[in-house]
């Protein structure tokens, strides 16, 4: 986590992805005060970029910033370089999910799907609203995406319970925190109206959701904008079979995109949507790196720091 001396920063070469837009990389060379380059060099280097090629995980490697807010392919590709900084993309990723997030949460307030459905059929009937205000929401998860949707869900007099994974104080957003696996969460759960999953995909995270937490929900819609691997897809079939679950909306799925033939297109009172909910933005890689660098150069930690041990 210790970021790079300043001084091996300063003579460092800036690579980049193939991946990255020729716009994206004069931003980048702007704020680096260096020009970017494809070839592997023989010195230190500072990359950018999706993915890192195997050729450049060597003890060379300063500091790898992600165009992603996700590092768990970068990390579960092979070992990470021994002392090499790896930060992350968030920029208004968080802003993004929750606006993805409360829209879901609205429309089934609102029987949007049931309204499109009808519409389809030509046919002319009222439906029956619901208030979101004063419900439950469990958003797990209470980094800075799971308080940017607590946040907005609050804002709307939803009551938010955040769960985390070690007790915390405390956290914007939240009405209360609770610690994963205590009788607290089950009690949550047990309240929700929504469950939301913010979660990364973590050897601790996978396989987060189980059958236990989702009997424990009791008719809860549960969203999850967070990781598919964090997902028992046989449980939520089977919670949504039985109804344990009203129903799933999934942002992400453990194998993307899903084959036309896979189970998951068959699940009941289900939307899939195409891992969209909070697309990065050049915008938001821009401000983040920037915002790295200057942490980097003072020989600070940034905040979008990664702990490679956890993976988040």
């Amino acid at each position: 986590m210790r970021p790079p001396h300043p001084v091996p920063l300063a003579r460092a070469r800036l690579l980049t992805s193939p991946s990255v837009s020729p716009s994206l990389v004069r931003e980048l060379e702007r704020i680096a005060g260096r020009p970017a380059d494809t070839a592997v060099p023989d010195g230190p280097f500072v990359y950018v970029g999706d993915a890192l090629p195997e050729a450049l995980r060597t003890p060379r490697l300063l500091w790898f910033h992600s165009v992603n807010a996700g590092t768990d392919a970068l990390l579960s590709a092979g070992p990470w370089p021994e002392g090499a900084l790896l930060t992350r993309t968030v920029g208004r990723m968080g802003e993004r999910i929750a606006q993805y997030v409360l829209g879901w949460v609205l429309a089934e307030c609102q029987a949007v799907p049931e309204h499109t459905a009808q519409h389809a059929r030509g046919e002319w009937r009222r439906l029956p609203s619901e208030l979101a205000a004063g419900r439950t929401v469990v958003v797990h998860g209470t980094g800075r995406i799971g308080s940017a949707v607590a946040g907005l869900l609050r804002a709307c007099a939803l009551r938010t319970v955040g769960v985390s994974r070690t007790a915390r104080g405390p956290v914007p957003g939240f009405d209360r925190v609770v610690t994963a696996g205590s009788d607290e969460e089950a009690t949550a759960l047990g309240e929700a109206r929504w469950v939301v999953s913010t979660l990364p995909s973590t050897g601790a995270t996978e396989g987060f959701f189980d059958a236990g937490r989702f009997t424990a929900m009791r008719g809860a819609t549960f969203v999850n904008v967070g990781r598919g691997a964090t997902v028992d897809m046989t449980a939520l079939g089977a919670a949504l079979h039985a109804g344990t679950l009203r129903g799933a909306v999934l942002d992400v799925l453990p194998a993307e995109p899903a084959a036309p033939g896979d189970p998951v297109w068959r699940l009941p009172r289900t939307v899939i949507t195409s891992h969209s909910a909070g697309i990065t933005a050049e915008e938001d890689v821009v401000a983040d790196f920037a915002a790295c660098w200057a942490d980097v150069a003072g020989g600070r930690t940034p905040a979008l720091a990664v702990d490679t041990r956890r993976g988040y």
